[in-house]
């Protein structure tokens, strides 16, 4: 079977990062500010003051990107997203399978400057950075820059730096998928520094299906089976970044949704609290499942009017690092739920994220195509389709023609069946299937035009 490449994206960059003599450079290509786009923003100028930490870290969330979990394979280096929030530095990244999300959040504490700007880009993490972040470590502050070139470390002859890195739609499509996720997660577990080591350490190096840790006093065993309470860990070898920073620990946080005995894998989020620092790790429910395939998004993307609700507050996003859905739907004179929908669909195109920690969202602005990552929702295409082949013969009940078979749709106590293979197999845990997104468009529809 032929397969397509994924496309491209270009980076350019002034000159490489570097690390030499006390400073920190990053060097950042086209992004987006308050004032619009720059070809190369300049965010912050200043120390690092817990330099030891913010370099593993830094690390951390490269070795992430680079990683594909799920079959191992040799992958490229994909240079992490930075946004200035102003009072923070948040830097993300995902793994090369999708199935692992990474974010470290460097926070007020920690620096020790000017913040020039407001803003997001990317920037270039290399191998001779690589080699020298690992070299880091005493109590030593460092200078650090995100985008001044008058400070930006020259190395070699400082020519222009240009890259073209392949980006799997499915890594895009993570970014609003892990956003919708864990708005829904609770915080289940705090360990200690200590009780954090042990836990870690003592992790298996694989597991042949997924864990559940149960806290239990102080500290958190692991079962094969989900009890309430409990926080899914699918894959416990990707919380390994994690390993090198453990000196550094103050504590560890788990968030996840509520978990009952029949329970089936879930997502989790695993918080690492360091000096002045957050490392997040967001896991999909399964290894061999990226968050691109998760359908959390579908349901806020379905409404007629939730397009024109997320231009206008997109409009009012000015790169909080806490965006408050209720002063939002204030100031745009919106309701709640029309309010999520359309966060969520800024989420599609990399404009919100959300903060486990702080239980907000946040803005940024992923320096992609917008119109690319918004058309990365098929099965919401299909489902546009198929509007015309939806016929109800109850008001709970509907029948959808789709390629020359009919498909049963039922809504009952607030959930949704269907008769196609794709609900068969994942029965509404993978988002909803394509029929059942078209009746309910057609059924919400009918409904608006009653009124």
């Amino acid at each position: 079977m032929a397969t397509t490449a994924s496309p491209a994206q270009g980076y350019s960059y002034p000159r490489p990062s570097g690390l030499s003599g006390g400073l920190l450079g990053l060097s950042t290509s086209g992004g987006t500010t308050l004032a619009g786009p720059k070809a190369h923003p300049h965010f912050f100028s200043g120390l690092l003051t817990e330099a030891a930490p913010a370099a593993a870290a830094l690390l951390g969330l490269a070795d992430v990107a680079r990683t594909r979990y799920f079959q191992p394979r040799p992958t490229g280096f994909r240079d992490p997203v930075v946004t200035c929030n102003g009072d923070r530095l948040r830097l993300e990244s995902f793994s090369a399978c999708g199935g692992v999300y990474a974010r470290l959040d460097v926070l007020q504490q920690a620096l020790d400057g000017e913040v020039h700007e407001r803003g997001t880009t990317n920037v270039d993490v290399n191998g001779p950075l690589r080699e020298a972040l690992a070299r880091v470590g005493g109590a030593d502050p460092l200078h650090l820059a995100v985008g001044a070139e008058e400070l930006v470390v020259t190395t070699g002859d400082g020519a222009v730096v240009e890259k073209k890195v392949p980006l799997p739609d499915r890594w895009l499509r993570g970014f609003a998928e892990v956003q919708v996720i864990t708005a829904g997660f609770d915080p289940r577990a705090e360990l200690s520094a200590p009780e954090a080591v042990r836990f870690l350490r003592g992790l298996p190096g694989r597991s042949r299906g997924p864990l559940w840790a149960v806290p239990a006093g102080q500290m958190m065993r692991l079962g094969a089976r989900p009890v309430p309470g409990a926080v899914c860990l699918a894959g416990p070898e990707r919380l390994r970044t994690m390993l090198p920073l453990l000196r550094f620990a103050k504590a560890l946080r788990a968030y996840g949704p509520p978990v009952e005995a029949r329970s089936g894998p879930m997502s989790s989020v695993w918080e690492l609290e360091l000096p002045g620092m957050r490392y997040v790790l967001a896991l999909s429910p399964e290894n061999n499942r990226g968050f691109s395939g998760e359908g959390a998004v579908l349901d806020a993307l379905a409404g007629d009017d939730v397009a024109a609700d997320a231009d206008l507050l997109g409009a009012l996003l000015a790169f909080e690092p806490r965006v408050e859905p209720d002063l939002l739907a204030e100031r745009a004179g919106l309701d709640a739920a029309r309010t999520r929908a359309a966060l969520t669909w800024l989420g599609t195109s990399g404009r919100v994220g959300f903060d486990a920690a702080e239980a907000a969202f946040f803005h940024r602005e992923l320096p992609y195509d917008p119109a690319r990552v918004a058309a990365l929702n098929p099965r919401l295409r299909s489902a546009r389709e198929l509007t015309d082949a939806v016929r109800f013969t109850a008001p709970d009940a509907a029948v959808v023609l789709s390629n020359g078979q009919e498909r049963q749709v039922r809504f009952v106590d607030g959930k949704e069946y269907c008769t196609c293979p794709w609900w068969m197999d994942y029965r509404g845990e993978r988002g909803p299937c394509k029929h059942v997104l078209a009746a309910r468009m057609v059924r919400d529809a009918e409904k608006e035009t009653a009124r």
